[in-house]
C-alpha cells in the first residue's frame, strides 16, 4: 500500500483510491504508486474487476504542475516514459475497470480515466485535456486514447482548445458511459464493476485484450487474434460450464469459476 494510493478490496471488486489530498496531482511518487497498485489488483485471482476513485470531491486535477515546470527537455524525456508507463499498466489491467470520476478529471487526471474500460461521471464533473494552455500537449496517452474512444475531430477540440467538458457533454460525446449525482458516483461505479464480477474471469480477459490489440491493428490481424482467443477459451471449465448450463438451464444461469 502506498502513501497516496492504496488499493482496498470489498468481494470481488478491488478500488485504487487515489488520496493525495488536496486535489490528487499526479507527482512521480502518485505515478509510480498508481502502477503499484495496478499490478496488485491485475495479480489477485479473487479480484474480478476493478474501480478507479479519487474521493468524493476530485478525481484527478492533472500533473503536478510545479514539479514539472523545473525539468529540463532530458528530465522529462525520462519522466513521461515512466508516466506513460504507470498509466499502461492501469489500461492493462486484465479485468474491467471503472473509473469514478468526482469534481475535476483534467491532464493527466484524464488521461488516468481513458485508461478504464468504463467511466461513471458525477453530474458536476469537468473533464478535459487543458495541456495546450500551458504551452505542451497531453503526454499521458491523452492524444492517442482519447481519439480512439470519441473520434479524432472531437479529440482535436479537446486538445487544442483545452476547455473543460461538463457531464451532459462527455456523456453525448462518448468520453463518460454514465452520469450520476455526486454522491452516488462511487456506489454507480461498484454497481457496474460488479454486473463483470462474477463473469468468467478469463473469457473477459480475452475479450478485453482482443478488442484493445485489434484496434492498433488491421481488421484481418484483428480478426486472428479474435480467432486465437475464441479458440483458446474452449480449453477453460467456464466454456464447459457455461455451455452446459445452456444446454440445460438456457442462457444467463452458469455460475462461473474464473478457470
Amino acid at each position: 500500500m502506498g502513501e497516496f494510493v492504496r488499493v482496498e478490496v470489498d468481494g470481488a471488486v478491488a478500488t485504487i483510491r487515489l488520496d493525495r489530498p488536496p486535489m490528487n496531482a499526479l507527482n512521480a511518487q502518485v505515478q509510480e504508486e498508481i502502477a503499484a497498485a495496478a499490478e496488485q489488483a491485475g495479480d489477485d485471482a479473487a479480484v474480478r474487476a476493478v474501480v478507479i476513485y479519487g474521493g468524493e470531491k476530485v478525481f484527478a486535477a492533472g500533473a503536478d504542475i510545479k514539479e514539472m515546470s523545473v525539468m529540463t527537455y532530458a528530465q522529462m524525456s525520462e519522466h513521461s516514459r515512466r508516466l506513460q508507463a504507470s498509466f499502461t499498466a492501469v489500461a492493462k489491467i486484465p479485468k474491467p475497470v471503472v473509473a469514478a470520476v468526482t469534481g475535476y478529471a483534467l491532464g493527466g487526471g484524464c488521461e488516468l480515466a481513458l485508461c478504464a474500460d468504463f467511466r461513471v461521471a458525477a453530474d458536476s464533473a469537468k473533464i478535459g485535456q487543458p495541456e495546450i494552455l500551458l504551452g505542451i500537449i497531453p503526454g499521458a496517452g491523452g492524444t492517442q486514447r482519447l481519439p480512439r474512444l470519441i473520434g479524432p475531430a472531437r479529440a482535436k477540440d479537446l486538445i487544442f482548445t483545452g476547455r473543460h467538458v461538463g457531464a451532459a457533454e462527455a456523456l453525448e460525446i462518448g468520453l463518460v458511459d454514465e452520469v450520476a449525482e455526486p454522491d452516488k458516483v462511487y456506489e454507480a461505479a461498484l454497481a457496474l464493476a460488479r454486473r463483470y464480477a462474477d463473469g468468467p474471469a478469463v473469457a473477459l480477459r480475452a475479450a478485453k485484450q482482443a478488442i484493445d490489440s485489434g484496434l492498433e491493428a488491421d481488421l484481418d490481424t484483428g480478426l486472428e487474434i479474435e480467432r486465437l482467443h475464441f479458440s483458446g477459451l474452449f480449453a477453460t471449465e467456464d466454456q464447459r460450464i457455461g455451455m452446459q448450463s445452456f444446454i440445460e438451464n438456457g442462457p444467463g444461469k452458469a455460475t462461473f469459476v474464473g478457470r
